[in-house]
């Protein structure tokens, strides 16, 4: 097998595992699809991409975790949660270390509400800060395939871009 076709299938390997990971809690979704691109591009000897380019995909990559945190505490502010709710629900994502996976969506969830009742809220308060962490955690999944698709494209297009164009007899 030669190093173009190796190249090509680690790549979408971890093409395909990164873009599971946007959907699925727990995969590092982003950092996969970013792994695969650079596979490509450090294993197939007729690719000769800018480093510009590798930053600046996992530049991308990096949003998509920054897009976590964000969307989270957008959605306990939008639910008329308070700062306390905000910072419980980013403090619960922690929670993903000690359950795996369902943690991302429990953790938050839990957090806010714990942050909402800490600072002397009501139950129903806290429980609707809580939905907005969940709501947050959507918006996220959104976003993240939204940055996934945009990585995955600038890819692609400079897959392509970078086939030699063979001359044809007409």
């Amino acid at each position: 097998m030669d190093s173009v076709a190796l190249a090509a299938i680690i790549s979408f390997i971890l093409l395909v595992t990164g873009i599971a990971g946007m959907i699925l809690p727990g995969l590092p979704g982003a950092l996969m699809v970013w792994l695969g691109i650079v596979a490509y591009g450090f294993l197939n000897p007729q690719v000769h991409w800018s480093m510009g380019f590798f930053f600046a995909e996992g530049a991308l990559a990096l949003l998509t975790y920054v897009v976590d945190y964000l969307a989270t505490i957008w959605g306990v502010k939008k639910f008329k949660g308070t700062t306390a709710g905000a910072v419980g629900a980013v403090l619960g994502m922690a929670l993903v270390f000690f359950i795996g996976p369902p943690g991302l969506i429990i953790g938050p969830f839990l957090g806010a509400v714990a942050g909402e009742l800490l600072y002397g809220g009501e139950m129903k308060k806290a429980l609707t800060s809580g939905f907005g962490s969940f709501v947050g955690f959507i918006v996220a999944t959104f976003v993240r395939l939204l940055i996934c698709g945009i990585m995955i494209s600038w890819f692609v297009a400079k897959v392509i871009a970078s086939i030699p164009s063979h001359q044809t007899p007409f």
